[in-house]
């Protein structure tokens, strides 16, 4: 599986990166090259997060709700 990344220069130095097709994916690294591991260890993380709430969603005792909190 392949995705888009988006590597952008930080103001503290490194770089930040998103994934557009993930929405809420970000990470960073000191060097082009951390980022980009960092990238696919947070793809990977967040693909694991929709693994188990599929599996929570599938499962026939279940109950999922949404909770709106107000700050």
């Amino acid at each position: 599986m392949k995705f888009n990344i988006i590597l952008e220069p930080a103001e503290e130095g490194g770089f930040n990166v998103s994934v557009p097709a993930l929405d809420g994916c970000y990470t960073q690294g000191d060097t082009e090259k951390e980022a980009l591991e960092n990238a696919r260890e947070a793809i990977l993380c967040y693909l694991e997060g929709l693994e188990k709430l599929n599996q929570i969603k599938s499962a026939p005792t279940a109950i999922m709700k949404e909770v709106d909190i107000s700050l």
